[in-house]
């Protein structure tokens, strides 16, 4: 039998791929965002009722998203869970920005803070974006969050959004490795991504700063 071809670095493809692979389950968008907002509260002693809500909240969301792509694979609508095709994705990016959406209202209705309900209209907008851009580019939502995600980090501290940054290199790195975009794609997601953090921490400042 033939080996895996390697590549340049000597590596059979088919490791890099399975790395890659785990790399972008790691790097989803339904995991990253949660993680983002959950880790300042925890690491600073945060309510534990409130952070347990939260997580709660998203694991519900991240198995109604999951679990409505794997029922459109097993249906034989789509090909992969990752939706990589242009009709696949723009259903995944409907479903996307209304369960966001409806999220984003029920925290602003329920909660104390505004914190959360800002964090998901900020992820709304992203995929709004996602979606009015798709003529031009097919933006990766994988980028976009990883680097949302970081910039959320900033109250940590320079290493933990150093880290986020690293570890959003790395998904980006396994969306071109795994064939699912193409760098201009990265590049649009992360810009994306970048605006999303960016509004979120001046927008928060305002409030707190509101007489």
């Amino acid at each position: 039998m033939f080996a895996a071809p390697a590549n340049a670095g000597g590596y059979p493809a088919c490791m890099l791929d399975r790395l890659a692979r785990a790399i972008s389950i790691l790097g989803h968008p339904v995991l990253v965002l949660p993680a983002a907002l959950a880790l300042p509260a925890a690491l600073r002693g945060g309510d534990s009722g409130t952070l347990r809500s939260m997580l709660g909240a998203f694991a519900l969301f991240a198995a109604l998203v999951l679990g409505w792509s794997w029922l459109q694979v097993r249906r034989g609508r789509w090909a992969h869970v990752d939706a990589s095709q242009p009709s696949e994705r723009q259903s995944l990016n409907r479903i996307l920005l209304v369960t966001i959406a409806i999220g984003a209202l029920l925290a602003w209705r329920l909660s104390q803070t505004p914190d959360l309900a800002l964090a998901l209209a900020l992820s709304a907008s992203i995929v709004a974006i996602a979606m009015l851009t798709a003529r031009w580019c097919k933006l990766s939502l994988h980028a976009a969050f990883a680097v949302y995600a970081a910039g959320l980090l900033w109250p940590l501290g320079v290493v933990w959004m150093g880290a986020g940054c690293v570890f959003a290199g790395i998904v980006a790195w396994s969306r071109l490795q795994l064939s699912r975009h193409r760098p201009r794609d990265i590049v649009a997601g992360a810009a994306a991504g970048s605006l999303a953090a960016s509004g979120y921490w001046l927008t928060l400042h305002g409030v707190q700063t509101s007489p």
